[in-house]
């Protein structure tokens, strides 16, 4: 496993369309590894490949309970509102108010090739819907109520 650098602020890589992954190769597999250790080092609930330079639909999020990492996600339900509090990786030292589902269903692949559904709410449902956001070139701060401070 290795640490990958985390794409901050500008960087156009965070603004781009990811792609589907095909097939899970012992590369994506290296990259989701590199991935959670980027991520755990970094201190953070959540990473997409976007922020690590790799234009893939992958993600993975941890809320303290191990990390999920899932392939080509896509929610395929929502379910009522939370307003709550978020920051990024790729955007330090900013956080702000953002306006998520309270519930999910988000459905994708799992490392095996396996298609699997989660059902996530509250902080579980914030933290998938942040990271797909970054599958489609989204930022939190495209969606900020209201900043707070740091």
């Amino acid at each position: 496993m290795a640490l990958r650098n985390i794409r901050v602020d500008e960087d156009v890589i965070l603004r781009k369309r990811s792609r589907e992954v095909e097939k899970i190769t012992s590369n994506i597999l290296t990259l989701v590894d590199d991935m959670i250790e980027t991520m755990h080092e970094a201190d953070g609930v959540g990473l997409a490949a976007p922020q690590v330079g790799i234009l893939k639909r992958i993600i993975i999020v941890d809320i303290g309970e191990g990390p999920i990492a899932l392939i080509n996600p896509e929610i395929i339900k929502k379910n009522g509102e939370q307003i709550g509090s978020e920051g990024c990786l790729s955007v330090p030292g900013t956080y702000g108010e953002v306006k998520r589902p309270q519930t999910i269903i988000v459905e994708g692949l799992n490392l095996q090739g396996e298609k699997i559904q989660i059902k996530a709410e509250d902080f579980l449902a914030r933290a998938f819907c942040h990271e797909i956001d970054h599958l489609n070139g989204i930022l939190f701060t495209d969606k900020v109520i209201r900043y707070m401070e740091d």
